[in-house]
């Protein structure tokens, strides 16, 4: 089969955010800064080849087993029961987009993530939330994990391309600057993973 080749053109306009003055997330963990952008995609696809994972359906995929896993290490079968049923929606809904038209535009998420505490950070849950601008309505949620060593004191950059796009008032095949206008957004850090072994998980 033909290499799935991708071409990521960074589009110019880039919204960026600077660090949150409200606060959705542990008080050892700062975030800095965060951003989305537009990436226009050129690819060459074998029309005899099978779906190919993107890296976002991986993510998906592997965040979802690696919960059922820890939830069968303590959870009731109701929880066990529930990511299953997650999991399988989110495998339809994966399906139904690759039978769609491929989209023209993929989307860059970014967070600049500081560690206060003491400990050495190992692996970030992290949500870009978005929600129209001068309201809190939630439009959009996207989920990433990022494997990320980050040491006491230290601060990394997060980075994540995704084929969805922040809300479903962004367009995947067109490029349209006052779309950005009616969205503000922020970045809530949902688990932490720690080098000795702890985790921390948002109630």
């Amino acid at each position: 089969m033909k290499a799935l080749n991708v071409l990521l053109l960074t589009v110019a306009l880039t919204v960026a955010s600077p660090a949150q003055t409200k606060s959705f997330n542990p008080p050892d963990v700062t975030v800095l800064k965060f951003s989305w952008s537009k990436e226009r995609i050129g690819w060459e696809r074998d029309p005899f080849g099978g779906a190919v994972e993107s890296p976002d359906e991986m993510r998906i995929r592997t965040r979802n087993e690696r919960r059922i896993d820890e939830a069968k290490r303590g959870s009731s079968n109701i929880e066990i029961d529930r990511l299953r049923r997650d999991a399988r929606a989110d495998a339809a809904n994966i399906e139904s987009q690759r039978r769609k038209a491929p989209p023209r535009y993929a989307f860059l998420y970014k967070a600049s993530i500081k560690n206060n505490g003491a400990k050495i950070i190992t692996a970030i849950d992290w949500d870009y939330v978005f929600y129209e601008a001068g309201t809190e309505r939630v439009v959009g949620r996207r989920q990433f994990t990022s494997d990320a060593k980050i040491g006491a004191g230290k601060s990394k950059e997060l980075s994540a391309l995704a084929s969805a796009p922040p809300a479903a008032a962004v367009s995947v095949y067109k490029l349209d600057r006052d779309e950005r206008q009616s969205l503000d957004g922020r970045v809530e850090i949902t688990r932490i993973a720690y080098a000795d072994g702890s985790v921390w998980q948002r109630p």
